[in-house]
């Protein structure tokens, strides 16, 4: 129970540090896009809606990397990155999902702090 306690608090903080620097009301799909433009590396841009969404797939595989999910491979003409899917994730409940993105935002906040200041 107290483990719960201190991944929440984490979380809290976390998105508090979001919230701070990109303005609040954010939810996980705009964590995930946030991240994406990120890892993307072109800056606040325009985005066609399959760009959004291809955005928001950056994300998820560059939170899942460390967990050995997925792997870089490589980045196209227009620098988008490619990743290769390494193992397929266990079934998961709708709960579980979010704590696993959760906790792989967690860990991309701690290791990118910088960005957040």
């Amino acid at each position: 129970m107290a483990i719960d306690k201190i991944f929440e608090e984490k979380w809290k903080e976390v998105l508090a540090s979001f919230e701070h620097k990109f303005g609040g009301g954010l939810d996980m799909q705009g964590i995930l896009f946030l991240i994406g433009v990120q890892e993307l590396g072109k800056g606040p841009i325009s985005f066609t809606k399959d760009q959004k969404m291809g955005l928001m797939h950056i994300a998820i595989c560059t939170l899942l990397e460390p967990f050995g999910y997925y792997k870089l491979i490589s980045q196209d003409e227009e620098g988008w990155p490619h990743y290769e899917n390494l193992k397929k994730l266990p079934p998961l409940s709708g709960g579980e999902q979010l704590k696993l993105m959760k906790d792989a935002v967690i860990d991309y906040w701690i290791k990118h702090k910088e960005l957040f200041n």
